[in-house]
């Protein structure tokens, strides 16, 4: 079921994205943004219309958020692989836009795929002006200088530390970093419905950690080309993980555990939230 509904979620998600892309003046930048917003698990997006659809509303009342979330995680991977960040050439098995175009031209893409995450999430389609408020709101706290930015600027400031972090500073920086967006994304049916978000943040928090230490994992024993981007980064840079510091098989249990009290953070759903259930189970056993 699960897999279904995520090549769905794919499909219905780039169609989105590709069409606000194409309503942007022709030239260069255009096509670096719609470079960027090419491919990608859709994670997010997913996590978006499930909790919609676990709130009674339909992919088409949600469908702008969706977008939104995945334009705006578009944008920071463009930053990120920039030279005076991560300093990455290979992003989804290609060339990272800067590589491909020039670092102007990626910042500016940067910048236009997150405006555009703010403007989508406008769309009346959304609801109340009340309730896009509260979307807006919420997107702006968790990619911003509390959320997202803030793990970025942990992880940079991290590389020049005079000691490695410890597990709950790691824990801290990838809350951030990676875990800020998710838990926006798994909120955002909740929000646009006018309903209690407790237990999809809750959901939120266990699957956003669980999924940074799968990828801990993958960067230590991933396959380049599956994975679509460089690996052994972090192990060469000396920066401690969650594999560093707790071992492979520590960390795979603490990801398992993790899973765990996402699944039970969904009880209130009963079986409306199997699909949810299965997301988190697919985070730890993915292969890219």
């Amino acid at each position: 079921m699960f897999p279904t509904r995520l090549n769905d979620v794919q499909r219905k998600v780039q169609a989105a994205l590709d069409a606000a892309v194409a309503e942007l003046p022709p030239g260069p930048l255009r096509d670096a943004i719609g470079y960027a917003a090419q491919g990608g698990k859709r994670l997010r997006a997913f996590l978006v219309l499930e909790s919609a659809a676990l709130h009674g509303l339909s992919d088409r009342q949600a469908l702008p958020a969706a977008a939104a979330v995945e334009a705006l995680h578009a944008y920071s991977l463009v930053h990120d692989d920039l030279p005076c960040m991560d300093d990455d050439d290979l992003r989804r098995g290609l060339p990272t836009v800067h590589v491909k175009w020039d670092e102007a031209t990626a910042v500016l893409a940067g910048d236009a795929l997150q405006t555009l995450a703010f403007e989508l999430c406008c769309d009346p389609v959304l609801g109340t002006p009340e309730r896009r408020l509260a979307l807006v709101a919420a997107l702006a706290q968790a990619s911003g200088a509390a959320g997202m930015v803030y793990g970025q600027a942990l992880d940079i400031a991290a590389e020049t530390a005079a000691q490695p972090l410890t597990l709950d500073e790691i824990t801290r920086l990838q809350a951030g970093k990676t875990g800020a967006l998710i838990s926006f994304a798994a909120q955002a049916g909740a929000i646009l419905a006018g309903a209690d978000t407790a237990p999809l943040a809750r959901y939120a928090a266990a699957l956003g950690l669980a999924f940074q230490i799968a990828d801990d994992i993958l960067d230590v024993e991933g396959d380049a080309a599956t994975m679509g981007k460089q690996v052994g980064k972090d192990a060469g840079a000396g920066k401690a993980t969650f594999v560093s510091l707790l071992g492979l098989e520590g960390a795979r249990a603490r990801a398992a555990a993790l899973v765990a009290e996402a699944e039970a953070a969904l009880d209130p759903y009963g079986a409306k939230a199997q699909t949810l259930r299965e997301a988190a189970r697919f985070v730890i056993s993915r292969d890219n």
